[in-house]
């Protein structure tokens, strides 16, 4: 069993309720457009972090993360990128990969809207965990964690603070 924070969208700023909710997680990760490479520093400074850039994120992001980061974690494949998309109006690049890997759990960020929904088509979980940055269209500033155990995702939780 495994504790995940995800986040997005930060922008170069990590606000300070956002580490309080992560607290007792085991990872933490990061679905792009961190702002800068000290968010990284920050993050994997508390707990072990994967991330994937953005399209804000300049070369010193670029160098140490991919675009795609296709991974398991306990028994569920998970696929995770900057732009995405959701069911139904995937991003092309993210379609074929979904379609090719047949990801159970698939997080993406650039939207700034919070979004969980299940796909019955491909039989995942999509997570897009908004924008946790003071910058961009979003009203509040939100996080999403939640357990992977064995092959079950479960007690997802929101964290949705004003901007």
């Amino acid at each position: 069993m495994i504790k995940i924070g995800i986040l997005s969208d930060t922008h170069g700023f990590v606000h300070p309720r956002i580490l309080d909710f992560f607290g007792m997680v085991d990872e933490i990760w990061h679905a792009g457009d961190m702002g800068n490479i000290g968010i990284a520093r920050q993050l994997s400074g508390i707990k072990p972090l994967r991330s994937v850039y953005g399209n804000i994120d300049g070369q010193d992001v670029r160098i140490e993360y991919p675009e795609f980061q296709k991974f398991l974690i306990e028994e569920v494949t998970v696929l995770m990128t900057h732009i995405g998309g959701y069911p139904g109006h995937y991003d092309i690049r993210a379609r074929i990969l979904i379609e090719q890997d047949k990801p159970m759990l698939f997080v993406c960020g650039h939207s700034h809207i919070l979004k969980v929904m299940y796909d019955k088509k491909y039989g995942l979980l999509h997570i897009n965990p908004g924008a946790a940055g003071r910058y961009g269209i979003h009203k509040s500033i939100t996080a999403v964690r939640l357990i992977i155990d064995g092959n079950n995702m479960r007690d997802l939780e929101v964290m949705d603070i004003p901007k």
